[in-house]
């Protein structure tokens, strides 16, 4: 944990210097210069947090009476509109929460970590790999309709292949250019890798778990049988809604860490460096270019407003900024309307005791299903805590479709009816729920951008300009889609732009990079 105070304090002392592979140290004032920043989200917030600096003068319209956008933490009295269902309130217990956006931050994503230094956002470890969480698959195979331990899967399919990988180099079946050294030295590896015996061949070990564990005196513990290969294989546990393992994905590979109470933490103390600057409640209904500036139309509970600015940087999702009225180019209108969002949602169910850490020892990590759960996701904070959330269900576009298309008890009753298949505890400790689907969500109409091969060579180039007096920005608009990450990288990429395009009059409409 990084103590929230410590870091702003010993910087201004003196008595350490700030992190150079992040420091952003433009020259130069852009002072008498007024931005119009459209959203705040990450990206807004971060822009205005950055120019603020250079002595810019920013507005930052947001539509919602919160900050974040999509870094959103559901604790009780939260609120969230659908577009086609009443604004849902979330009654959980206090100090109960759950991310309904991003949960989660990989090491290598240095930005995000140098922003949670910068702000005094404390951070602990987010556990996502965990083998002791379980796989479920629905069907007709001999392990179907059974929870199985993550490890047992891994552990007998790794074993299987790489026994069948070190019969093949046995009987020739090895690349002519290495010779029967090398040959040995990879099987070596192989029997390893896989938990081979000393003739090559597969068999169970404490890897993949005990069915009695072992302790004091006679107690060595009992390891059962692997599962057959044949009984994975056709039970549907070798299927795509498993073998994305999720320490081989580089984002995802362990450590991992979220912000301490919510990862809207970052989101509240980016709001605290710019809330002079944020007007609330405020709805953008056009966006236009004018000769040497920017005219935004808005409205609020008083009517409506029009704003000028000398430039304007829009965070607003594509799929929202595609019905606001505007004079942007026929390319830029273009791409707005071409590059997609994916289809996403989440449920947080609050129980009366953590079963899933006292009856299974389930400490985070994920369970994987082939059903339209998708994954349950057990909480990285307050372990042996009396009560707890469970995301029961990740989803993601046709499943995501299917159950946001659902009123939020149907979505309940749903997410209780499957997730009871794989803890039947469900039944006597459950409490409350709450459930938002991204892509009904009003103001936002979608998870993250998504590309297509043809899109990122053809549209995305194009938003990546300004349009005139307005440069766009957000994570659509990096090659780290659904990341916070693809924010903080956008915001500086932006502000850079427009601060060289102010202090260098010469560049007229920089490409950012």
């Amino acid at each position: 944990m990084l103590a929230g105070g410590a870091y702003p304090a010993m910087l201004a002392l003196g008595l350490l210097k700030s992190a150079p592979a992040h420091a952003f140290n433009l020259e130069g004032s852009g002072k008498g210069k007024h931005i119009i920043i459209l959203g705040a989200g990450l990206a807004g917030m971060t822009c205005a947090y950055e120019l603020g600096k250079l002595g810019y003068q920013c507005t930052i319209l947001e539509a919602r009476q919160r900050t974040g956008g999509r870094c959103f933490s559901i604790r009780n009295g939260s609120t969230n509109t659908e577009i086609d269902k009443p604004t849902a309130t979330a009654r959980f217990d206090t100090g109960q929460y759950f991310n309904a956006g991003p949960s989660r931050i990989p090491h290598n994503h240095e930005l995000s970590l140098h922003y949670c230094k910068e702000l005094g956002v404390p951070i602990q470890v987010y556990n996502n790999v965990n083998e002791g969480a379980y796989y479920f698959a629905e069907g007709k195979g001999p392990l179907s309709n059974k929870k199985i331990k993550v490890r047992e899967v891994h552990n007998d399919i790794r074993g299987y292949m790489t026994e069948m990988m070190a019969k093949s180099i046995d009987h020739g079946g090895l690349d002519s250019s290495f010779t029967k050294e090398d040959g040995e030295k990879i099987i070596e590896y192989l029997q390893a890798e896989g938990g081979l015996d000393i003739d090559k061949l597969y068999k169970a070990s404490a890897r993949r778990g005990y069915t009695e564990s072992p302790g004091a005196g006679d107690k060595p513990g009992k390891i059962a049988d692997p599962h057959k290969l044949a009984d994975l294989l056709h039970s549907g546990l070798m299927d795509p809604d498993f073998y994305n393992v999720a320490e081989y994905t580089y984002e995802l590979q362990m450590t991992m860490f979220q912000a301490i109470g919510g990862m809207d933490q970052i989101a509240k103390a980016l709001e605290k460096k710019v809330v002079p600057s944020i007007k609330m409640g405020a709805e953008v209904t056009a966006i236009n270019n004018v000769a040497n500036g920017v005219k935004i139309t808005y409205k609020d509970a008083m009517g409506e407003h029009i704003l000028n600015g000398d430039l304007c940087i829009c965070t607003i999702p594509l799929p929202v900024l595609s019905n606001i009225s505007n004079n942007f180019s026929g390319d830029v209108s273009r791409a707005i309307d071409y590059i997609s969002y994916n289809q996403t949602g989440k449920i947080g169910l609050q129980f009366k005791r953590r079963f899933w850490e006292e009856d299974e020892h389930i400490y985070g990590g994920i369970t994987h299903t082939n059903n339209d759960l998708t994954q349950i996701f057990y909480p990285s904070y307050d372990y042996l805590g009396k009560k707890g959330i469970l995301i029961g269900y990740y989803n993601f576009n046709e499943k995501a479709q299917k159950i946001g298309a659902l009123g939020y008890t149907e979505r309940e009753k749903f997410a209780l009816e499957k997730g009871r298949l794989i803890h039947p505890q469900y039944d006597q400790e459950f409490e409350n729920s709450f459930s938002v689907s991204w892509h009904k969500t009003k103001y936002n109409l979608g998870g993250w951008a998504v590309y297509t091969t043809e899109t990122r060579k053809t549209q995305y180039p194009v938003l990546l300009k300004p349009d005139k007096q307005v440069y766009f920005a957000g994570e659509h608009l990096t090659y780290l889609n659904a990341w916070m990450a693809g924010a903080f990288e956008s915001a500086r990429s932006t502000v850079a732009a427009i601060h060289a395009r102010v202090t260098d009059q010469r560049t007229q409409y920089p490409v950012q990079k």
